[in-house]
């Protein structure tokens, strides 16, 4: 009863929690027995409220968010996809057809195990639909070599304008619409900023495909005919129309493969390759020498690069496969030979292949493939060339060459567009003989077949040196001949009428020169 007491008086009168227990004084005669501190509780401030009714909570769980890491990167993009499905026959259609190539599918997914865990990273960095992941596979089936025929280039097809837009550098050195990181990063710019202007991921991709000019313009024509303008009410080319069911239904067909009779290739959740920095030019071969695979590996990871050198004020960064990162870096320490054997050179003046080969010490066959110059070409001033490192060309590519380089050509003979005439029994093979071109020349300028039959007079187009005239290109046979001839041609253009005729037109002639005669001399 006594600890009771003591204790109900503690909690009734606690001490303030800033003051500290009293030790005893270091003046005490006699170290008295002093009992232990009695800890002190906590007040308890009661509710005045009255308490609320005990009422049975249901039974079942909250929804759990499942903090298990994906088994692999397919279950990773099951789990982010956000968009609005679309439905309709199309999208029947293209899940057939996707279905239906198992092959396609297998080769499709089997490149994209390069560059899926990047890609997946960077969308769930920036908290988009998952869905724009599987864009590669209708753009480019994951390849980031493919080149369209309107030029789009690239994993993301990136046309060249767009592409400048976004920083993606295109030069004669290398394109970064190819690059894994640069064009991934550009083109989930371009989504998000179209995203942003309509408000709606199907219009977005509308958008990357047809243009966000041609969809603004399709929305507008809808809003002024009081029509809704949603991505099915628009009309749009065929190739965008089928542009968002294709990727619904590849979507379709990575969310439940199993109902399309479909199996992905195990793709591990974990990054395929690692980036490293270099400081200094290097060779490709020397880099992939370093880190044990073979240069087709390496283009593989590194598309953009379109010379046998990496250039570090371009291209800072490369891509190795994972442990081969690591052997790159450990065998690089030790290295102690020429990083680079090529080096870039700027033409200071139009010259010929021959006048730059003698200038940089290469042979012109080798300078015309490392340089993929066709036959018969100048370099113009100003273009840069790739050459081999000698003497005062032995220095790392600077900044402004790598980003900037273009190749300008010029033909070395300029041709002019000629039009001559067929003569009698004429052929293709003998109006080329004539003007020294090939046949299939002829026939290519005319639009005609090699053995085409030619009749007496018909036109012919050439493209004949600039500085050698058609006359010149005929056979001269010689002077008198040619004075013969011109004054036959004449005689018969204009016939006299009768010897009177002509008699009095002599007369005439004289006259009007003795007069001009006379009129010399009184000038004198």
């Amino acid at each position: 009863m006594g600890l009771l007491a003591l204790l109900a008086a503690c909690a009734s009168t606690p001490l303030p929690p800033h003051v500290p227990p009293e030790t005893p004084s270091s003046t005490a005669t006699a170290p008295a027995q002093v009992p232990a501190p009695v800890p002190q509780l906590p007040r308890v401030q009661t509710p005045q409220a009255p308490l609320s009714e005990i009422s049975i909570a249901s039974a079942e769980p909250p929804p759990v968010t499942m903090l298990a890491a994906p088994v692999d990167i397919w279950e990773r993009i099951r789990r982010g996809l956000a968009m609005q499905d679309l439905d309709g026959e199309l999208v029947r259609d293209r899940e057939q057809w996707y279905a239906s190539r198992p092959d396609y599918i297998q080769r499709m997914t089997e490149r994209s195990s390069r560059y899926l865990f990047h890609i997946v990273e960077e969308i769930e960095r920036r908290n988009l639909p998952m869905e724009l992941a599987l864009l590669p596979f209708i753009e480019s089936a994951f390849n980031p070599q493919a080149v369209s025929s309107a030029r789009a280039a690239g994993m993301w097809q990136f046309m060249p304008a767009t592409g400048q837009s976004f920083d993606l550098k295109q030069n004669v050195f290398r394109d970064d619409r190819r690059d894994v990181l640069a064009s991934t990063r550009a083109a989930l710019d371009y989504l998000e900023q179209l995203h942003a202007r309509f408000g709606d991921w199907h219009l977005a991709l509308a958008a990357y495909n047809w243009g966000q000019g041609n969809v603004n313009r399709a929305i507008t024509r809808n809003q002024r005919e009081g029509r809704p303008t949603s991505y099915t009410d628009l009309n749009m080319p065929l190739e965008t129309r089928m542009y968002v069911p294709k990727l619904q239904a590849v979507e379709n067909i990575v969310a439940r493969p199993e109902v399309f009779g479909t199996v992905l290739p195990t793709i591990g959740n974990h990054p395929f390759f690692d980036t490293l920095t270099i400081e200094r030019d290097m060779d490709v071969a020397l880099i992939a020498s370093l880190a044990g695979i073979s240069e087709r590996d390496f283009r593989t990871l590194n598309p953009s690069i379109k010379q046998p050198l990496v250039m570090a004020a371009g291209t800072p960064h490369i891509l190795l496969p994972w442990d081969n990162a690591k052997v790159f870096e450990e065998r690089l320490k030790t290295y102690h030979g020429s990083l680079a054997s090529w080096t870039a050179w700027v033409a200071p003046t139009t010259m010929s292949l021959a006048q730059v080969a003698r200038q940089v010490g290469m042979s012109e066959s080798e300078l015309r493939e490392v340089n993929n110059i066709p036959p018969r070409m100048k370099v113009r001033a100003g273009s840069s060339l790739l050459v081999h490192r000698s003497g005062a060309r032995d220095r790392d590519v600077s900044e402004f060459v790598a980003d900037n380089a273009q190749l300008s050509l010029a033909p070395e003979v300029v041709l002019k567009r000629t039009v001559v005439r067929a003569r009698k029994g004429d052929t293709l093979a003998r109006v080329a003989q004539r003007y020294r071109v090939s046949t299939v020349s002829v026939a290519g300028w005319n639009g005609l077949s090699v053995n085409a039959k030619l009749k007496s007079g018909q036109r012919l187009t050439l493209m004949l040196p600039k500085s050698v005239s058609v006359a010149e290109r005929a056979p001269v046979r010689s002077a008198k001949t040619s004075k013969a001839t011109r004054s036959k041609q004449a005689s018969a253009k204009k016939p006299v009428r009768s010897a009177k005729a002509a008699k009095g037109k002599q007369k005439s002639v004289r006259v009007a020169s003795e007069e001009r005669s006379s009129r010399k001399t009184a000038k004198r």
